[in-house]
């Protein structure tokens, strides 16, 4: 996980800093975000201009910027990897503090609305995760998550790092929080990525590829990468769209 959010966060930002300006949002989301999925988010928090927004475990940055140019919002940023932290502001320059999702530095009620996107199933503190969003976010409590949830309560072949729920798991954990799903999609039903989008999302791993296949913590962020991958292609694991509020 260090390998993926820290020492390849900081390689992804330079990789899209020498590309250009419209490289810097697919490159930030690589892994945490399709537009088709942060425009039903978005759609589902009804972000309007001004609102400030919290994105827990914000990775490069990516999603929040996208939030920027299509809503207007304010966004936050918490990202607990220096490396990711310093690639947020190399690209986008929006705020971010380094802290855990688990343990977030705000006062109650900082935030009308929040977005925790791939984070929860790479904690272990699941339930802190969402209780904190639950604290920080002003009512009625408009958070969205995406999160990847095991189909089957068989033990599952994880890759390091990651602890991917149940669905009955997931529901207990929303639950405890305090919370509740009030819609969800599956990833799966959402519509293509944009082919000049996955164009520059291509080119960017190409890039990173061309210039790191030698160093570990490439090599170690793609052997993740393609194990989501083949869980996500096997039906092993499904990626899930959440809408919740306060229960």
């Amino acid at each position: 996980m260090e390998a993926e959010f820290d020492t390849v966060a900081s390689w992804t930002a330079q990789v899209a800093l020498d590309l250009g300006p419209s490289f810097y949002i697919p490159a930030g989301c690589r892994g945490s975000g399709s537009p088709a999925a942060l425009d039903w988010l978005m759609e589902q928090l009804e972000l309007r201009p001004g609102e400030v927004l919290l994105d827990s475990g914000a990775g490069v940055g990516g999603p929040a910027a996208y939030a920027v140019k299509q809503r207007s919002v304010q966004p936050v940023l918490v990202e607990p990897e220096a490396g990711a932290c310093r690639a947020s502001r190399s690209l986008f320059g929006l705020p971010v503090v380094q802290a855990s999702a688990a343990d977030l530095p705000f006062a109650d009620e900082s935030f009308d609305a929040a977005w925790s996107l791939g984070v929860l199933c790479s904690m272990a503190e699941q339930l802190s995760l969402l209780t904190e969003l639950r604290r920080v976010v002003r009512e009625p409590g408009r958070i969205g998550l995406l999160v990847f949830v095991a189909t089957s309560s068989e033990p599952l072949d994880q890759p390091e790092g990651n602890n991917f729920p149940t669905a009955p798991a997931l529901a207990e954990l929303v639950d405890r929080a305090g919370l509740r799903v009030e819609t969800r999609r599956s990833t799966a039903d959402m519509p293509a990525i944009p082919q000049r989008w996955q164009h520059q999302v291509d080119a960017v791993s190409d890039e990173l590829s061309r210039r790191h296949h030698r160093e570990r913590g490439w090599q170690l962020a793609e052997r993740q990468s393609s194990a989501i991958g083949t869980l996500l292609e096997t039906g092993a694991v499904t990626g899930e769209l959440l809408l919740l509020r306060r229960g």
